[in-house]
């Protein structure tokens, strides 16, 4: 890569590629606002926006960044610096110019004018990433709504010339009964692409009473739920793999995967538990992306306890964290209870346990830590034993007959324990399963002795 330094308030930057693919040649702009306060600097999101581009299949030719004490309300960038990116295009010969951050409809628009090509901004990016990488009847329910929610505040008339003709030429400059075709056809799509949100917001609800109700036979099972969260590119996918045997889509590529996938899981102390891979969070995830995703989402509220899995080896390894716990937060499940997994451990070069304590330290990580190889199959029976210990514990095999006045007993069972059989006899619930030892004593009046066999 060939960097040169730019006006002094920001630099440009030239990839060299190889010409043999045809992909689109993108140029990839960001700004860093001092009034921001940020964690992530401009440098380091504009890396990231690097990868979401190869990820999309972009041919990134340049990057720039700008400083700015605000952003500008036309352009979102300063004139110069549009200009001078404008001026860049016969060099580097880019078919689109893609911005760090959100934009409005009119600052795309004044920067197509200026730049004469095509823009677009990070959420779109995103949102092309995810409709290229949704498998499933429902993933591409989600992202097709996120995508028509991001266009529709987005519409821009495309024949407002001939609705302008036409209000000048009528009689006493009333434009009442005479509006012309732009704003027509502007209206028009505004209600078509409004129809086709309804439509999909109806089939994502549908797919939620579906996961619902499959939630509650779960709930009913009285399995617990682990749910994996994480910034995307973590490992989530791949630790699932390692300690399910399951073999999910895991590659080292930005939001791999998409649908939660639920496996089963017996750990050590005999207890089963339903552990679940999510959708990988990031900077700024579009609004309507994490709206969409609704239904999916709810896996994480639904769950037990929550591993937090955080790729140690990032450069940017505590903003991706402060990120996660943010997403968190905005879902209104940060008070879970959470587990911190350091994972591609086996990626430190020569790091001892005591160096790994102060580089986990450096970015504010819990002391309770968990240091795990997903790839290599390393700690993972140490982060069994935790989660054994943060559901509550060894579970121990029992068969009871519970009276029918101890239905707070059999509800408990469910909810902390599992249940292998359970039947509905004369004098009460003749259960057999696991629970909690801690959770015995309170059983013991109600144990059935073992059938001999």
């Amino acid at each position: 890569m060939d960097d040169t330094t730019s006006n002094g308030d920001g630099h440009v930057r030239r990839r060299l590629h190889s010409t043999t693919l045809q992909k689109p040649r993108a140029f990839l702009v960001g700004i860093e606002v001092f009034a921001d306060h940020r964690s992530w600097s401009a440098e380091d999101s504009l890396n990231e926006l690097i990868r979401l581009a190869d990820t999309a299949g972009l041919e990134v030719v340049g990057t720039t960044y700008q400083k700015l004490t605000k952003r500008y309300p036309k352009h979102y960038i300063g004139p110069g610096k549009a200009q001078e990116i404008a001026d860049l295009k016969g060099e580097l010969h880019y078919d689109l110019v893609v911005f760090d951050d959100e934009l409005t409809g009119s600052q795309t628009r004044n920067l197509e004018e200026v730049l004469q090509t095509r823009v677009i901004d990070r959420p779109q990016l995103i949102l092309d990433i995810f409709a290229q990488h949704a498998q499933t009847r429902e993933g591409r329910l989600q992202v097709e709504l996120a995508q028509h929610e991001y266009l529709l505040p987005r519409l821009r008339g495309q024949w407002g010339h001939l609705s302008r003709q036409t209000a000048q030429g009528a009689a006493g400059g009333s434009a009442v009964g005479v509006r012309g075709p732009g704003e027509t056809q502007l209206e028009t799509d505004r209600r078509l692409v409004g129809r086709r949100i309804a439509l999909l917001k109806e089939q994502i609800e549908e797919v939620r009473r579906h996961r619902e109700r499959y939630r509650q036979r779960r709930r009913q099972s009285g399995i617990p739920v682990v749910s994996l969260v994480g910034y995307t590119n973590a490992g989530k996918s791949t630790l699932l793999n390692a300690l399910s045997g399951a073999t999910v889509r895991a590659e080292n590529q930005l939001f791999a995967t998409l649908d939660p996938t639920t496996r089963q899981l017996m750990l050590p102390g005999g207890r089963t538990i339903l552990l679940t891979d999510t959708v990988g969070f990031i900077q700024r995830l579009p609004t309507a992306l994490v709206a969409a995703f609704r239904a999916t989402l709810e896996e994480i509220q639904e769950a037990d306890i929550l591993l937090h899995v955080l790729d140690i080896t990032h450069p940017n390894a505590e903003e991706q964290s402060e990120t996660v716990l943010e997403t968190l937060a905005d879902l209104e499940v940060d008070e879970k209870p959470a587990l911190t997994v350091l994972n591609k451990i086996d990626e430190l070069e020569g790091i001892d346990g005591g160096a790994l304590e102060r580089l986990a330290d450096e970015i504010n990580l819990p002391a309770d830590y968990i240091p795990v190889s997903a790839v290599n199959s390393w700690g993972l029976d140490v982060l069994q034993r935790r989660i054994e210990e943060a559901l509550g514990g060894e579970m121990s095999m029992l068969e009871a007959l519970i009276p029918y006045s101890r239905n707070d007993l059999v509800a408990q069972w469910r909810q902390r324990g599992t249940v292998e059989r359970e039947e509905y006899v004369e004098h009460g619930v003749h259960i057999t399963g696991r629970l909690p030892i801690q959770l015995l004593s309170q059983y013991t009046p109600f144990r059935v002795a073992a059938k001999s066999r």
